[in-house]
């Protein structure tokens, strides 16, 4: 029987329920319970269990799914997740394989249906108590939203943060960050809101901004998103009683009373965005969600353009940029201008005598710039879907240079799996070998050696130790590269399906599905005014010049 422990705890620290404590304890447990001395140990130190997003746990739930170990240990329940959602999936799929699951603090065993409801109940406060957190911490937005602060990040285009001294009601001194105004980039920001409002349209604002060179804050052109929030972002509007009113009707949830509202300062909106590892930037929350007071910052937009924009913003927002809707073209989100990288779009044209609808691909920097920032040609979009079209047909010839390159790319991934395959076992042999050692040399440390000679153990025990954690790393690494080089194997033979295919079935499907075809086996295709370049998926992709059109 083999038993993986699992350990976690969210900062590094030697002290309590340490990573090492945690394991031994299993240990000393399994031992008691279980006739095995063979375990796989987990380990991940530094991160939270507010979700699953770690490292070891993931190597281990594949682990689980190849049915490497019998029965997943862990010191506490909470180890291995303080949400209800994920500790659930994970007991799923243990079920699901026959994996017993034991947490040895709560004395929880999934083998009995008593130990299964016993282990949700205490999954359910684990998950109270997470949340319970998250209160407390809005609490202490809100009561931090009394000063106007700002709490940190990147700030807005526009200002920049400083750290500041205040008094607080008791007359102790206090230190927080404030918002203080940058002329240059305020007078862009104040030109962006004017444009919005007569030209009522993110897609002729950010064209604005492209043809007159101007540039946001990190010198990058400005895009429909990040026009979009810097125009909702109430920071900019001037606190008075017409924006209350205004906020107040539209679920905005304010902290400040409406007499803080004077048309003095800016506005600051807290918990504005949702944060995790898996979402570093934040999506936006629902307006209803926002914490709005009055800040200690100035205000440059006044609340009845702020309020005009934002009644545009929600009017347009089921007219953002809409792709073109056809069902002729098929190389939409592949074909690439070769000078400045932006993609070429679809242009409807007339249809010919034979009442077929001609179309062209334009370069969307092109057309966005009106030709101030790219000016390359148009490329006629029948002729090159037909020849694109015909050039992987021969690329799919069983002779051709890409089957080849598969065949080739099969055989040294195959050679490297060996390789791999090989180490692993090396690495696992020398780990348990060393671990063997040291629990022996801990063994003769507890016969009561003399002090000369339980100095001498103790270095051996260290040397060993530190040379099982460098294997650890380099196991963890293999694994990685085990499953990379699979995956690649996989996606050798899928493309190699994927071109038997695509001769066998192109000329009789329908668009869509031809165009499903194209994208599943070419990365990308190049055009350069001339020639269309073809790069297909693969560890060497296959590049084709096409005729001149």
């Amino acid at each position: 029987m083999k038993i993986a422990i699992y350990s976690r705890k969210s900062k590094f620290t030697g002290k309590g329920e340490s990573i090492d404590n945690q394991i031994e304890l299993c240990k000393e447990y399994a031992n008691k319970h279980f006739d095995t001395n063979e375990f796989l140990i987990y380990e991940d130190e530094g991160f939270s269990g507010g979700t699953t997003d770690r490292p070891q746990f993931q190597l281990m739930m594949k682990d689980a799914m190849k049915g490497k170990f019998d029965v997943l240990m862990c010191y506490r329940l909470d180890r291995i997740s303080r949400n209800i959602s994920d500790f659930s999936d994970t007991i799923e799929i243990l079920q699901n394989k026959n994996i017993a699951f034991i947490s040895m603090r709560e004395q929880f065993d999934t083998s009995t249906p008593m130990g299964r409801a016993m282990m949700y109940i205490a999954s359910v406060f684990a998950q109270l108590e997470r949340e319970t957190i998250a209160e407390r911490i809005r609490d202490n937005m809100m009561q931090l939203a009394k000063t106007g602060r700002w709490l940190g990040g990147i700030a807005p285009t526009g200002y920049t943060s400083e750290q500041v001294t205040y008094s607080d009601p008791s007359g102790k001194e206090k230190k927080m960050f404030r918002l203080f105004p940058i002329s240059d980039e305020l007078e862009v920001v104040k030109l962006i809101f004017d444009k919005y409002v007569e030209l009522k349209s993110l897609t002729k604002v950010e064209q604005f901004c492209i043809m007159n060179d101007i540039k946001s804050k990190n010198d990058a052109d400005f895009r429909r998103y990040s026009l979009r929030a810097m125009l909702s972002n109430p920071v900019y509007a001037i606190a008075d009683e017409k924006l209350y009113d205004y906020m107040s009707e539209n679920g905005y949830e304010i902290y400040s009373h409406k007499n803080e509202f004077t048309g003095e300062y800016g506005v600051m909106a807290y918990n504005k965005t949702k944060q995790d590892k898996k979402n570093a930037s934040g999506r936006i929350r629902d307006i209803s969600e926002w914490i709005i007071a009055v800040g200690a910052h100035e205000g440059i937009i006044e609340s009845s353009q702020w309020i005009k924009t934002q009644r545009l913003l929600l009017g347009n927002k089921s007219k953002a940029f809409r792709k073109v809707k056809n069902s002729i073209c098929l190389l939409s989100g592949i074909l690439r201008c070769g000078n400045c990288g932006s993609y070429m779009r679809p242009k409807m044209g007339r249809e010919n005598s034979d009442g077929i609808q001609l179309f062209y691909y334009m370069c969307e920097m092109k057309e966005k710039s009106k030709k101030t920032k790219c000016n390359m040609n148009n490329v006629k979009g029948n002729d090159l879907d037909q020849m694109i079209i015909d050039e992987i047909k021969k690329m799919a010839m069983s002779d051709s240079n890409l089957y080849d390159n598969i065949k080739s790319d099969r055989l040294n991934l195959m050679t490297s799996q060996n390789a791999i395959q090989n180490e692993i076992a090396l690495m696992e042999s020398n780990i348990k070998n060393n671990e063997q050692a040291i629990q022996h040399l801990v063994t003769s440390l507890s016969q009561g050696q003399n002090t000369s000679a339980a100095k001498y153990i103790i270095k051996q025990i260290d040397e060993l130790d530190e040379q099982t954690a460098k294997m650890k790393e380099r196991l963890f690494i293999l694994k990685e590269s085990e499953e990379m080089n699979q995956s690649k194997g996989n996606s050798l033979d899928v493309m190699k399906d994927m071109l038997s295919a695509f001769n066998d079935s192109i000329d009789t499907v329908d668009i869509e599905a031809k165009r499903t075809f194209i994208k599943s086996i070419v990365d990308k295709i190049v055009w350069d005014g001339q020639n269309a370049e073809v790069v297909m998926f693969g560890a060497n992709s296959e590049k084709k010049q096409m005729p001149p059109m």
